[in-house]
């Protein structure tokens, strides 16, 4: 085992700092799952809210992205919870035998996993979707019972569609708006150390990141542009001139630039030269442009989903031989593990273990309180959804601590259970899981890593050669030569991406480190000369904090969009 696969310990329960809109999903779950389970309680049905919150829990989901597409995303995913919940529930009334239940329920969760990472559905990715699909395989039913059930999580989820889309009546390009002020602040840091100083390879990755992200935000909305999504397209041109050349970006201008965007006013202004503007009339013919096929966004997904089906079932499998009663806990722990590699796999599954273990002592606190009433218990829930949404942006830890309780608590609606019991059960199914399911992942090797590196390497080669040789031209075309700077940064990006991925893997041969440092060198200087090739002033502009006939100090590129993990 080389050292870029050692298994780290250091950092891992590190605290980040909380996301700018780490109370959206908070008070969304809380929005969308209080009046389903109030208006149960009222009705003396509290048994049922476990199905209603099947729907609510999609209010967690998409909240980075703009109200076009997360209209889109939600209903996808209000489609496939309830789509899984029937399956389940239906598979729960045909047989009682735990290892089919389980063998299922890891068949379940391998296809979430994998149709979530193809799509990038974003946090909190396919873990609540495996939670309430596998706790269904386990509930008692029969078939007639199946339609109303799956139709109370479709009421329930339309409400949480509601829920999510109802910011946007208020600030239709928020979304748009944070995902391009990002983009403008870390460009902004990674000016300030002019491509050379401390740290200026941390702050490229987290440009380009951000960068990525913003057009990302920005295309999927769809070809039609209003004036508003113009004016943050220019602005995400302005963090593009700083990744593409830091010495030539004024720090300052892109934080101010940033600032402004934080609010409700007028989105500043970034003019941009004749030849500029041409360029981006392409924007909407790419956003219009076909996706990759599914076929071919799986194909990279299989090792990840023979690791995820074979650790949840293993893992429910070991928790059955215990005599555990709740197989499907060691099963979901081990379907919330697996990342992009070991590494951060092995990361996770450190983090999962002291949230849960820290959580079971939360919940041997809050319960003789839930017990002194439903009502109680309701709010009890509620308040541990909040929770767990508002932290787990700071670490996977610190939220699962409000998690494992909450998911504790959803057991009891139906009826009061064995407080000990319950503890002990979810401890065991914790380590169960935890442990089975890091060693399926160990087990299942990804060879093919390094073949995707040859594959990215290739590309970005490519993509260089191509905007040298327009470069080399006397005049060419604005359009080409932007097509050509898209190619190569989304090229770059790829292969950073798979580098990463493929380093945190076992079993493998070395990768070859010189030809990646190579390749990222020569094409980071292709991509200055794309944005010299206008000249240094190239951006100048009227700007909400320039006055117009002020030259500008940031030249101008522009490069594609390609962007996007999961809990109880």
């Amino acid at each position: 085992m080389s050292s870029a696969t050692r298994l780290p310990l250091a950092g891992v329960l590190r605290l980040g700092r909380p996301s700018d809109i780490w109370f959206k999903p908070a008070l969304s779950a809380v929005a969308a799952a209080g009046p389903p389970n109030l208006t149960l309680l009222a009705l003396g049905r509290l048994d049922l809210a476990m199905y209603t919150m099947a729907g609510s829990l999609c209010a967690l989901y998409a909240h980075n992205r703009p109200y076009a597409a997360r209209a889109r995303v939600l209903a996808w995913l209000v489609l496939g919870m309830t789509g899984g919940l029937a399956f389940a529930l239906v598979a729960a009334s045909l047989t009682t035998d735990p290892v089919v239940l389980v063998t299922v329920g890891a068949l379940m969760a391998a296809v979430q996993k994998t149709l979530c990472d193809a799509a990038r559905i974003g946090p909190p990715g396919n873990v609540i979707l495996t939670f309430i699909s596998s706790a269904a395989l386990f509930t008692p039913q029969t078939l007639g019972q199946v339609p109303g059930h799956v139709g109370l999580a479709l009421a329930a989820g339309a409400l949480a569609w509601l829920v999510g889309m109802a910011p946007g009546l208020l600030r239709p390009h928020g979304p748009e708006r944070r995902a391009t002020a990002h983009a403008l602040h870390t460009a902004a840091g990674y000016a300030a150390t002019r491509g050379t100083g401390d740290g200026h390879t941390a702050a490229r990755a987290a440009t380009a990141a951000a960068v990525q992200s913003a057009w990302q935000s920005l295309l999927s909305t769809g070809a039609s542009a209003d004036r508003t999504r113009r004016a943050l397209e220019r602005l995400v041109v302005r963090a593009e001139v700083a990744l593409a050349a830091p010495a030539d970006a004024d720090p300052d201008q892109l934080r101010a630039w940033a600032r402004a965007l934080r609010g409700t006013g007028r989105v500043p202004r970034a003019g941009l030269p004749a030849a500029a503007e041409e360029e981006l009339l392409g924007v909407a013919a790419e956003s219009a442009a076909p996706r990759r096929p599914l076929r071919l966004r799986l194909a990279p997904l299989a090792p990840l989903a023979v690791r995820t089906a074979l650790g949840c079932a293993l893992a429910g499998y070991a928790s059955l031989a215990l005599g555990v009663g709740r197989p499907y806990w060691a099963l979901v722990t081990a379907a919330s593990l697996y990342q992009a590699n070991v590494v951060l796999t092995w990361r996770r599954g450190v983090q999962r273990v002291v949230g849960n273990l820290v959580g079971v002592l939360v919940f041997a606190a809050v319960v003789p309180v839930a017990h002194l009433h439903p009502l109680a218990l309701v709010l009890c829930c509620l308040a541990c959804t909040f929770g767990a949404e508002a932290l787990m942006g700071r670490n996977y830890w610190l939220g699962s601590v409000c998690v494992t309780p909450m998911a504790l608590l959803i057991t009891e609606f139906a009826r009061t259970q064995d407080s000990t019991e319950l503890i002990t059960d979810r401890v065991l199914d914790t380590l169960v899981g935890a442990l089975v399911g890091f060693a399926a992942a160990v087990v299942v090797t990804n060879r093919r890593a390094g073949d995707r590196i040859e594959h990215a390497l290739t590309a970005v080669e490519r993509a260089r050669e191509r905007a040298a040789r327009l470069l080399a031209e006397p005049r060419p075309a604005p359009r080409d030569l932007e097509t050509a700077r898209r190619a190569l940064a989304g090229a770059l990006a790829d292969l950073r991406a798979t580098v990463d991925a493929a380093s945190g893997e076992w079993w493998q041969r070395a990768l070859p480190q010189e030809r990646v440092v190579l390749a990222e060198q020569s094409g980071h200087r292709t991509l200055a000369a794309t944005v010299r090739h206008q000249g240094p002033h190239a951006g100048a502009g009227p700007s909400a904090e320039q006055p117009t006939g002020q030259p500008g100090a940031v030249p101008r590129t522009r490069t594609t969009a390609t962007t996007e993990d999961g809990r109880p």
